[in-house]
């Protein structure tokens, strides 16, 4: 079966840490944003199909701008196809990272400036790593997001490191843990790009 949607384009544009190293070209803005180490760059990577666009680390820390990249969709229907262009907004984790407390705060004030300040946002996938419970951090963010009325997307990462019981167990905890019955989890794994046609749609259905 044909997709529907296919990434043809991505491409890193810039790295900022202030408006004015914002691109100049505006387009509709999707960001990723979660605790260090939640895999969001292996997500980035997996969405777009390039394996090295957003650069993978086992250490805690390493996305310390934020860094836009550009991505183009191609949207095939009967007969003809149409394109969309967007930018993927990775913004560097919060919670634990080998970093300094003063470099930590001034993390938070460029990410929560971008976040009250962007008017292209159309909305922020949260990361929580599926297999614990969402963490102080987690949730000090989530409802942050919640009460500055930025649409929230929460994604379960590491799915595959789950069987289907724990991922369904595990889901049911953290609709209850982060207080939202109605919350709507998307599983992801980037090891099998499972989730990845889903986040694909929601991506196209905001553009």
């Amino acid at each position: 079966m044909d997709e529907k949607i296919i990434v043809t384009k991505s491409d890193y544009i810039a790295s900022a840490v202030g408006k004015k190293q914002y691109p100049e070209e505006k387009l509709p803005e999707i960001v990723f944003i979660g605790r260090s180490n939640v895999g969001k760059s292996s997500l980035i990577n997996s969405l777009t199909c390039r394996k090295n666009l957003a650069r993978t680390s086992q250490t805690p820390g390493k996305t310390r701008t934020i860094n836009f990249y550009k991505v183009e969709l191609k949207i095939s229907e009967e007969n003809s196809a149409t394109y969309k262009n967007f930018y993927l907004v990775d913004l560097p984790g919060y919670g634990y990272a080998k970093t300094s407390k003063t470099n930590r705060r001034i993390w938070e004030k460029f990410i929560e400036e971008y976040l009250l300040n962007s008017r292209e946002i159309k909305f922020v996938c949260q990361l929580i790593d599926l297999r614990h419970d969402p963490m102080e951090s987690d949730l000090k963010m989530f409802h942050w997001l919640i009460e500055k009325n930025i649409p929230v997307l929460v994604i379960a990462t590491k799915s595959d490191k789950l069987g289907k019981n724990d991922q369904k167990k595990n889901f049911a905890a953290m609709k209850k843990i982060l207080e939202i019955e109605e919350l709507s989890i998307l599983p992801y794994s980037s090891v099998k790009n499972e989730g990845r046609a889903e986040l694909l749609d929601v991506i196209l259905n905001s553009l």
